[in-house]
C-alpha cells in the first residue's frame, strides 16, 4: 500500500499503502555492535561502556534526529520513550522522531535542508522530500559502505531490485520499505453491477475486452457512466522521466532506442478504442475538466476503473467501498524506478553520526519488536494482540503511523481479519516481478531543463484530452506531436539518447 500519466497511479497506489497494515517476527542482531565513526556524540544517562575494557574509557550513546512523513499522534513522545529504551541496549543511540504533516512535509525538508538544520534520518521518496533529486544534488550519504558493514539485515530483507531500482549514479542514498515491489495494474469491477446486470468479466485483459460489458451496461444503466473516470492507460513502454509519458523504449527493447511512443502503432489502438467510447457514452461527457472523478467509489454508480495493486488488494478496496470489488490483471508484475522509490528513509549527508543511523534503521528491517513498536505503538494501549501475529488497533488510542513509509512492513503484525498468508503473498509477488529496461537507470536534467518544462506544460494541455477518448487521436496526434516538437521533444530525446547509451555501458 499504488505514476504525471503516473501522477494517477501515484495517487491511487498512495491510498493503497497508507490503507496496508503490517505483520511480523524476530528480532535484531546489532547487540553490543557500535560505531565511534568520528563523531562528535551526545550525552544521555544511565550507559554501560561499549567500548573494550582495555581502552579504559566509555563511548557515551548517540542521539539521532529523525523526520519522517504523518501526522503527529498524541502518544508520540510516550512511544518514542519506548522506542529508545529498546534500541539504547542494542545499538548504544537513541532516536528523536519528528513527524511532519503529509501536506507540509516537502516544503519543510526543503527548508530544513537547505538551511543546514542539523537532522540525521529523513524519509524520502519519489513523490515527497524528492530522493532522486536530493540525492543528486548530495543532500542524501552514499550509503553503500554503510549498507555493507551495518545494513547486512537490509540487504537479507529487500528483493535486490528494491537497491537496484533506487540507485542514483551507480549508489544507494536511501533504504526503500520492505513493500510491494512492482506494479501490476487492473481493470476494477464494482460486483453489485456485474452480478445485477450477468455481465462475464472473466476474460477482460485489455480495454478492448470491455466493449461488450460497456455496451451492455449503457443498455441497462442509461444514467449512469459506466468509467468514471480517465483511465490509468497501460501501454508497452517504460519512461526514463515519468512525468513525460511520451519518450520512452519498448518493454522487450533489445536495442534501448528512445522513441516518441505516442507517435505508435500500439498508443494509436488505444486511443481510438478511448475515443469510440466515449462517443459512445460510457464515460462523463465532461471527463476531460474533470478534477475529481467524485465519489462514485462510495455511491456505487460504476461498472469499471483502474488501479495498480498488490496482493489481497480486491479486500481492501471491498472494505473501502462497502461491496464487492474485484480486479482483472492487465499483465504481469513489473518493477519500475518509481515503484521501487515509493517509499525510503535516507541519511543526512552532513550528519554526525551516518554509521550509528544506518545501524538504527538496520534494526527496522531486522527487529520485530522495534517495528511493530514504531508502526503500532505499545501493546494493551495503542493495540491488543489477538494471536502471535494479529492484532486490533484500539480506537482513539493516541498512536497512528504510517507503516508504508520504514522498515520492513514483512514482519508486523496483522490485522486480525488479514489472511494469514498476506506476507507470504507479498513475497510471492516481489519475486514474481520483472524488472523494467530502465530500472536503475536515473537522468541528468541538467542541460535540458527549459525543454523539459516546456514538454511538461504541453504534456499537460493535452493528456487528459487524449487519453480520455475526448480528442480523435488521428487527427490530433499529429498536431500534437509537431507541438512537441516545437517544444525541444528531438533535444530532449537525444540527450536521454545519449545518457541511456553511457548507462548501458557501464551495465
Amino acid at each position: 500500500m499504488f505514476n504525471k500519466n503516473k501522477k494517477w497511479v501515484g495517487l491511487i497506489a498512495f491510498v493503497l499503502v497508507v490503507s496496508v497494515v503490517m505483520a511480523g517476527c524476530s528480532g535484531g542482531n546489532k547487540e553490543n555492535k557500535s560505531s565511534n565513526g568520528g563523531a562528535s556524540q551526545t550525552p544521555a544517562d544511565s550507559i554501560e561502556s561499549k567500548q573494550p575494557e582495555s581502552e579504559g574509557k566509555k563511548e557515551e550513546p548517540v542521539k539521532l534526529i529523525w523526520y519522517t512523513i504523518g501526522t503527529p499522534p498524541t502518544d508520540l513522545a510516550k512511544v518514542n520513550d519506548e522506542i529508545n529504551k529498546h534500541i539504547l541496549p542494542k545499538i548504544n543511540a537513541t532516536v528523536e522522531m519528528k513527524l511532519l504533516d503529509w501536506g507540509e512535509y516537502d516544503q519543510k525538508m526543503k527548508i530544513i535542508i537547505g538551511s543546514g538544520e542539523a537532522y540525521d534520518i529523513a524519509f524520502t521518496s519519489s513523490w515527497a522530500n524528492d530522493y532522486f533529486g536530493n540525492s543528486k544534488k548530495g543532500a542524501f550519504y552514499e550509503l553503500d559502505s554503510l549498507i555493507e558493514q551495518y545494513g547486512q539485515g537490509v540487504k537479507s530483507a529487500l528483493n535486490p531490485a528494491f537497491l537496484e531500482g533506487t540507485k542514483v549514479n551507480g549508489h544507494n542514498y536511501g533504504l526503500p520499505t520492505n513493500k510491494e515491489l512492482p506494479q501490476q495494474r487492473v481493470f476494477r469491477f464494482n460486483m453489485e453491477m456485474v452480478d445485477k446486470h450477468g455481465l462475464d468479466i472473466a476474460n477482460v485483459k485489455t480495454i478492448d475486452d470491455l466493449e461488450p460489458l460497456l455496451k451492455a451496461f449503457k443498455e441497462k444503466e442509461p444514467g449512469i457512466a459506466a468509467i468514471p473516470g480517465t483511465p490509468m492507460e497501460f501501454l508497452p513502454f517504460d519512461y526514463p522521466i515519468t512525468d513525460l509519458p511520451f519518450i520512452g523504449v519498448a518493454m522487450d527493447t533489445q536495442d534501448y532506442k528512445l522513441i516518441n511512443t505516442w507517435d505508435t502503432p500500439e498508443t494509436m489502438k488505444y486511443l481510438k478504442t478511448m475515443h469510440k467510447y466515449y462517443e459512445a457514452g460510457y464515460l462523463p461527457m465532461d471527463v476531460a475538466t474533470l478534477k475529481d472523478a467524485g465519489d462514485y467509489f462510495k455511491t456505487g454508480k460504476w461498472l469499471t476503473d483502474t488501479a495498480d495493486t498488490q496482493p489481497y488488494a480486491d479486500n481492501l478496496w471491498s472494505g473501502d467501498a462497502g461491496y464487492k470489488v474485484v480486479s482483472m490483471p492487465m499483465h504481469d508484475p513489473i518493477a519500475f524506478n518509481w515503484s521501487v522509490a515509493g517509499a525510503l528513509q535516507a541519511i543526512n549527508a552532513k550528519s554526525k553520526h551516518p554509521e550509528k543511523a544506518m545501524e538504527f534503521l538496520n534494526l527496522l528491517y531486522t527487529d520485530a519488536e522495534l517495528i511493530n513498536l514504531v508502526d503500532f505503538g505499545i501493546e494493551n494501549v495503542h493495540y491488543k494482540k489477538t494471536g502471535d501475529n494479529t492484532k486490533d488497533a484500539i480506537p482513539d488510542s493516541g498512536y497512528g503511523f504510517p507503516a508504508f513509509s520504514v522498515g520492513n512492513l514483512m514482519l508486523t503484525y496483522l490485522n486480525t481479519a488479514d489472511p494469514a498468508d498476506k506476507w507470504d503473498q507479498f513475497k510471492k509477488f516481489n519475486d514474481s516481478s520483472k524488472n523494467s529496461p530502465l530500472l536503475g537507470f536515473q537522468v541528468d536534467t541538467t542541460n535540458i531543463t527549459t525543454e523539459l518544462a516546456n514538454l511538461k506544460n504541453t504534456k499537460e494541455a493535452t493528456y487528459k484530452s487524449l487519453f480520455s477518448g475526448t480528442l480523435d487521436p488521428e487527427t490530433n496526434i499529429p498536431k500534437i506531436t509537431q507541438k512537441l516538437k516545437d517544444n525541444g521533444l528531438d533535444k530532449v530525446m537525444a540527450e536521454l539518447q545519449k545518457q541511456i547509451d553511457e548507462w548501458r555501458a557501464k551495465q
